[in-house]
Formats: C-alpha cells, structure tokens, sequence
C-alpha cells in the first residue's frame, strides 16, 4: 500500500492516529530514500509536540528495527544482558561495567555511541586506546562475543540504519527532546542486538539529555514497556545527573578512572553505580553471588583481565591497560581554586560538560574531530569543604586560546555557600514491568 509523506505529516500535525501500514511504509520508505529529509523532519517536530500513543510508538519501534540486520544469539548459551545510559557527564561506567559483568558469566554484547554536544561517548572513550576498533561487521562481532563472552563495539553498518538516517537528523532539527523518538532510537538498536535482558541507566538532572525528573521517568517507562513488549527482560535505573560522575571527565581520563575501578580503587559514586548495575545484570541473568561475586572478580584481577582480553581481541594495545599513564593527555594544565571557604553546594554537570567540550574532549557536530587527552579532574565534589584558594579543578588542554575562552564558564559550575547540601541519592528509582 502506498501513502503520501505530506498525508500522514498533516495527520500527526492534526494530532490524528497513525496507522500501522502507514507507519511501516513511511520507516521504510525513509531508510530508502523516497521520504526526504526535510519531509522526516517535519514528521519529528510533529511527534516532537504531539507524541506517539502506545499502538504507534509499539509499530514505530518494531519498524525502526526491522530496517536492517537483527542478530540472532540464540546459539550462545549464556544469558545475553546489555546496558545503555542516555548519557552524562563522566559517565564511563560501561567501561568497567561490562568487563566485570562478563567475568562472572554474563555474555555482554555491548553496542554503545559517540559523544555528541555536552555528553561524552563510550566509543571515543575506548578509542583512546591504540588500535582499538570500535567498527566491527556482524561476523566479528559475533565471534568475539562467543570466544571472550563480551564486544564493546559500535552498531555494525546493517544494524538499524532507519535510526542512524533519523537520529542525525533529529540532531540537527531541534527534535532530540522527544520521549517517544529517544525511546525508539534507543530500543531499536538494543533490540536489534538479540538480547535476553537489558538494564537502562536513565539519567536525570542538569547534565543528563533529559533534566527533569517526571519527564526522565516518562522515559524510563516507555522503554521498559516497549522491551516488555518485545520479550526481553528491561529493568531501568534513574540516577542523579546533577553534578559529574566520579572525578574524571575526558576521554583518556575517564579510561584511566575505569582502569582504576577494575583494579579496585576509584571513586566511590563510580564504584557504587558498577556495583549496582552489575548486580542488576547478574540478576536479569540469573547468575547468584550479586555484589560479592563482583568484588571477587575485581579483587582476583579477573574483572580487569577481561578488559585487557577484550581489547586485545579488537586489535587494541594491551599496554595502556596496564600502564594507564601511557594514554594521552595534554601538555598544558590550569588550576581552578576556590575563591572563597565554605560548603561545595554545587559542581554543575552541563556547564562541566560543556566547558570539556569546547575544549576538544567533545563534539558540537558528528563530523568534529576530538581531542583524547583533554580533561578535566574535579577535585571538589557537591558536599565538600573547601577554603579560600583549595582546587577545585585542575584541566588539561591543547589550545590556550580555547582554555582563555572557558575558564570563566568552567569556573560557574561551582556554588560555594556557608551551610553544608542535602544529600542526593545516587539511584532515585527502579522501574520495571508490571507484569
């Protein structure tokens, strides 16, 4: 059957119900290219106010999926867990995360993202390390996730390709914000991936993609519902976004604080969100000993083996695993102090993140080159006590025209008042289905 763009864009804008032809018919003709962009974009801004219903959202997901290579795992034994985290600032937790969950038994075929706009990307992350290829087709993909019981890879070139079309265009509309679209750019990639299980770390707060806390669960509900949905067990996590997580945030810096986890020492918000999850993991697939058994994997070098196995096997430099200090970093280093004594009240994620951005450890635009060794180190957290002229960061960088630019913006992040925060809880909520 055969529909017109203009039509079902004139019906989403007048706020009517998309059929599940129409909506199958308009992926599809988009992934092939007789939908352009612009009339796709118009499509996003209409969902963008007026949503998808439960039925459309459910066809749209499955038709997004089904737009390329579903890989098939059933012929792997162990259960296939993965995890995603709709990003933050610091936020390397998949690096120890899936090496740990994979060393006690959970096959982990991890597909994770580049960093885009404040947000920094697990595959850049890994790429600091020489010779890792993040790019692997379906074979490779499938033989080193049966041989080492883990891939930390990129979504091969057949895998969802309706999603890769229409996230860049997203990125480009000002329709990013869009629980429905960010729901099914999400768990059609997961989905994709054959798993039995999924956790998701949804983030909410000053840093995360999506900052207030109703519309983060909004999120975290849709996504359990479409992977309930789908028969693949999805637990999600909410967790504070507020201010960066661990000290780290850079590309090299965050591999070297997740080295530091696997070797067992790190910071402790890290440490408690790899426990945490990894015990969800374990949990979605049905391996007992939770947060004990993982201390032993760390404790044992089992954990960090796994890491160094992994990469080894996609052709990086064991090296820098063992030696953290080979990683790059950059030759100039400023100090930011405090310019008065009292109580760290605040240490803001997104003006962090952008800060570290614009420096180079990030994008403004998916074609923007990166710089590995730019970071920052927050040496004061939320909570802290500090005195006039203690550090409060300390950054790296290349470019002094560029660190001349943001020292100020970076400097705002901090609030120093006389009485001490609330405390914030790390994970705010568990939501799975019902059912």
């Amino acid at each position: 059957m055969a529909f017109s763009a203009v039509e079902l864009i004139e019906a989403k804008r007048d706020r009517r119900e998309l059929t599940p032809e129409a909506i199958e018919w308009l992926i599809t003709a988009y992934t092939e290219g007789v939908v352009t962009d612009y009339q796709m974009a118009a499509m996003a801004m209409a969902i963008f106010f007026n949503g998808l219903d439960g039925e459309e959202l459910a066809v749209w997901t499955e038709a997004m999926l089904h737009s390329g290579e579903v890989m098939d795992f059933s012929d792997i034994p162990a259960s296939k867990v993965d995890k995603h985290s709709t990003g933050g600032v610091g936020d390397k937790i998949s690096i120890p995360l899936a090496p740990l969950v994979a060393s006690v038994g959970v096959a982990v075929p991890m597909i994770s993202g580049r960093g885009l706009g404040h947000t920094g990307g697990t595959l850049d992350k890994l790429e600091t390390i020489p010779g890792f290829a993040t790019r692997l087709d379906s074979d490779r993909f499938r033989s080193t996730l049966l041989q080492h019981g883990l891939v930390l890879a990129g979504a091969t070139g057949t895998m969802v390709p309706a999603d890769r079309k229409l996230y860049e265009l997203r990125d480009a509309t000002g329709t990013v914000p869009s629980i429905p679209l960010i729901a099914s750019s999400i768990m059609s990639k997961k989905l994709a991936e054959g798993l039995d299980g999924l956790l998701l770390d949804v983030k909410t707060g000053s840093g995360a993609s999506i900052k207030a806390f109703q519309e983060s669960r909004a999120l975290a509900q849709t996504m359990v519902d479409i992977g309930a949905r789908h028969g693949v067990r999805t637990v999600a996590l909410i967790t504070w976004m507020g201010q960066p997580l661990g000290r780290e945030v850079g590309n090299a810096n965050e591999v070297r604080e997740s080295i530091e986890v696997l070797k067992g020492g790190g910071p402790e918000d890290v440490i408690e969100l790899t426990m945490a999850f990894g015990e969800v993991m374990m949990e979605i697939a049905g391996i007992e000993g939770g947060r004990e058994r993982l201390k032993q994997a760390i404790d044992s070098g089992a954990a960090l083996e796994k890491l160094i196995e992994v990469a080894v096997a996609q052709g990086g430099d064991p090296s820098v695993i063992e030696n953290p200090d080979l990683l790059p970093t950059c030759a100039n280093e400023a100090i930011l102090t405090a310019n008065r004594s009292g109580f760290i009240t605040g240490c803001d994620a997104l003006t962090v993140g952008v800060a570290a951005t614009r420096l180079g450890a990030g994008r403004d635009r998916k074609e923007d080159d990166i710089d590995p060794g730019v970071g920052i180190t927050v040496e004061a957290k939320v909570g802290a006590t500090v005195s006039t002229g203690d550090t409060l960061a300390r950054v790296r960088y290349s470019d002094q025209a560029k660190w001349d630019a943001q020292r100020d913006l970076l400097a705002s992040a901090w609030a120093i008042e006389d009485e001490p925060p609330k405390p914030q809880d790390l994970i705010i909520e568990r939501i799975e289905a019902t059912s």
